[in-house]
């Protein structure tokens, strides 16, 4: 009878240990920072459940991880953010609950979110940092604008805590989209009259709106999203370029109308006039489908240039524009396209994506598909506009042995400067047997 009863003890006391610990634990906190943002990352051994506040002074976001516990040291977390001043635990407001506290440098924005394991990672956490800016104010500019430059914005996707898709020796689809961006990014800012932006220029996370916002931001006539593609088999392969769906498109127009505030970032002027007058919301849904209307037009004429220049220098997976609902290219205003530069899946293609002079022929061939379309089809308070009208009203002169440019500008009664700059000369050298354009006088 003793010994059934101590064995009963030592039962419960077995029952009770495994119902105190926790069900949950903090495995890892990875902090990914972004120029304006910082995606904090909790790495847990199952699904978290969870709550969160903020508050002010001094700042900080409160994190309580219900039935959790750590070891961690979190002050041993490596931390690159302008936002996150440092990590800490705090005392929970109840048994079993885990909290983390998060000192921040400014006041901010915080979105929370919860992610299922997806290979190389297990149960996160998202915590999403954007710094709170004052609300922008339009100004009128009085002063005549001067020609501009093209703008290209350059999405690189994925980043930081999401790789993308993961070829057969485990390269990323991260990295490779970043040095195929970049490579664009460096053809775009040498070519005259051309600016490229980029989304990301690092390993950390963007928000998918907010791509497109950057881009706006920078008032960026076309967005650029590069991509490797992947498949569940090894077999498919080649290149592809995409553009919104019709049926996306719908649906973001009926989003933006709901949206007054922001009327004003796409129409302009006409949106101010628009944002508090609710009968005439179907002068606005009139402006915005004309905007997503030539958004889509223009994108599929950069996209069918693009795939042209593809299909020189890799295989093609479809020589036809792709349809998706892909958020990065639902802006009404900013014409988008989404560049698939191969299938990472597939080992061969994922060997010639790791290629950096393959990367270089992709990144080429994506710049002269770009430069293909402006150039036909330059806007007009551009400077690429301005050279094309300046080409089609000039005549040529092919340099002679003893010419120099003082004197080609006086046969011709035209400025030394026109002359260097209808022919992007960066000096005043002219060589034996060189064609100049010589502008009208």
């Amino acid at each position: 009878m003793k010994t059934n009863t101590i064995r009963l003890f030592a039962i419960m006391a077995l029952v009770f240990a495994f119902g105190a610990s926790a069900a949950n634990k903090l495995e890892g906190v990875r902090i990914w920072a972004a120029p304006e943002s910082t995606r904090l990352v909790f790495d847990l051994a199952a699904k978290p459940s969870y709550s969160h506040s903020i508050l002010p002074s001094p700042d900080r976001l409160v994190v309580d991880l219900a039935d959790t516990q750590s070891k961690l040291a979190l002050e041993k977390v490596a931390n690159n953010s302008k936002l996150v001043k440092k990590l800490r635990f705090s005392k929970a407001p109840s048994k079993g609950m885990l909290r983390v506290v998060i000192d921040l440098n400014r006041p901010v924005n915080a979105n929370l979110f919860s992610l299922p394991p997806t290979a190389p990672y297990g149960n996160r956490l998202v915590v999403d940092l954007e710094e709170k800016t004052a609300p922008s104010r339009n100004v009128t500019a009085s002063a005549p604008q001067s020609l501009r430059d093209i703008v290209v914005a350059i999405d690189a996707g994925h980043g930081g805590d999401d790789p993308g898709s993961i070829g057969p020796t485990g390269l990323y689809e991260k990295k490779i989209a970043l040095e195929i961006a970049k490579r664009v990014q460096a053809k775009i800012d040498a070519t005259p009259g051309m600016k490229a932006v980029m989304t990301r220029t690092g390993d950390y996370f963007v928000n998918l709106n907010r791509r497109s916002d950057l881009a706006r931001k920078h008032r960026a006539d076309l967005l650029v999203s590069i991509h490797a593609d992947a498949f569940t088999s090894p077999n498919p392969k080649g290149a592809s370029v995409w553009v919104l769906s019709m049926r996306r498109a719908n649906s973001e127009i009926g989003r933006w109308l709901e949206q007054k505030e922001k009327h004003s970032e796409l129409l302009g002027g006409a949106g101010e006039i628009i944002q508090n007058a609710d009968d005439e919301q179907y002068l606005a849904m009139t402006l915005l489908d004309m905007s997503m209307d030539r958004s889509m037009a223009i994108s599929h004429s950069v996209a069918n240039d693009i795939l042209r220049d593809l299909g020189r220098v890799t295989e093609l997976h479809k020589n036809r524009p792709e349809m998706a609902s892909l958020a990065v290219l639902k802006s009404p205003d900013i014409p988008s396209i989404l560049v698939e530069t191969g299938f990472i899946s597939n080992p061969a293609e994922e060997k010639l994506l790791r290629n950096s002079a393959h990367q270089e022929k992709l990144a080429k061939a994506i710049h002269s598909g770009v430069m293909r379309y402006f150039e036909a089809n330059p806007p007009g308070d551009s400077m690429l506009a301005s050279r094309s009208k300046s080409k089609a009203s000039s005549s040529k002169h092919l340099v002679q042995r003893g010419e120099s440019l003082s004197g080609i500008a006086a046969r011709y009664g035209v400025s030394m400067s026109s002359i260097r700059q209808a022919n992007n000369l960066k000096s005043d050298t002219v060589r034996i047997g060189q064609q100049l354009v010589i502008p009208q006088g």
